[in-house]
């Protein structure tokens, strides 16, 4: 074990009984399975489930706690129904997180836990997200941050360790792909997830659909436009059908969080 390792375990063992917020992305996917060997269980990986969660990467996460046999529970968590989450404005992840955080160190209250720890890492603190001031105030914990893990170790250790998802794309709630000041509903959401789902299935693995009203911009890797253009008719008709007027494929490629490039909004405010 290198360093680093040494130190997040350390970490993680010295919080004794943990809720982990799971979302299955890598970084969390990672520090639920290093609690589960660290802790048995007296750790326990809680996924919230809502409508901005895509099902696949729900689908991915079960199977990663079966295939590892850490602990893994499902909640409901129901940002939708706060009218300030539904508005979309910058702080929207504070509004969703507030509210996830809320149910997790709710769960972890009632089943005995002494801490809800989450899977940020140095690289997260360089976007804009106001979501970590909801975790500040929940009085969530970043393991990976105190062991000082950037994005690149995570991967690296996820791969020495086996996780199937180390080199998973970064991933995002479906809310993120709505531009802010247009209201999240369950209907754009669906359509969002719909769109990329068609665009994974004609072999698309960094993906996302940006939603304009009746225009889907697709960001992608520059070096998948060829294949974009080579299927531009079967696009077109398919996120055609599920009610796009227009199909634009963005020459700037896939970049994370490119609608938070217009906000100007502090990590604490």
């Amino acid at each position: 074990m290198n360093e680093k390792e040494l130190s997040l375990r350390r970490i993680v063992r010295e919080l004794d009984r943990v809720v982990v917020a799971y979302s299955g992305g890598i970084d969390s996917t990672l520090l639920a399975m290093i609690a589960g060997d660290e802790l048995g269980d007296r750790a326990v990986a809680v996924t919230a489930v809502s409508p901005s969660l895509p099902h696949a990467d729900l689908e991915e996460a079960q199977s990663i706690a079966k295939q590892f046999h850490f602990a893994h529970v499902l909640i409901d968590s129901h940002e939708l129904d706060d009218p300030n989450y539904q508005a979309n404005t910058p702080l929207r992840c504070y509004f969703c997180k507030h509210e996830v955080y809320g149910e997790l160190t709710a769960y972890a209250r009632e089943h005995n836990f002494a801490h809800v720890i989450d899977g940020t890492n140095l690289d997260d603190l360089g976007d804009v997200r106001p979501g970590r001031k909801a975790a500040s105030e929940a009085g969530v914990r970043s393991p990976l941050i105190e062991a000082q893990f950037t994005k690149q170790e995570v991967r690296d250790l996820a791969r020495t360790l086996g996780l199937p998802n180390w080199d998973k794309p970064a991933a995002a709630c479906l809310s993120s792909r709505i531009p802010h000041g247009t209201a999240v509903t369950i209907q754009l959401l669906s359509q969002v997830e719909q769109a990329e789902m068609i665009l994974h299935g004609l072999g698309l693995r960094q993906v996302r659909v940006r939603h304009h009203g009746e225009v889907a911009r697709l960001e992608v890797d520059p070096a998948d436009f060829d294949h974009v253009l080579g299927q531009r008719e079967i696009i077109v008709e398919r996120l055609k059908a599920i009610g796009y007027t227009f199909v634009a494929l963005d020459l700037i490629g896939y970049r994370m969080g490119s609608l938070n490039q217009l906000v100007k909004v502090s990590h604490g405010s």
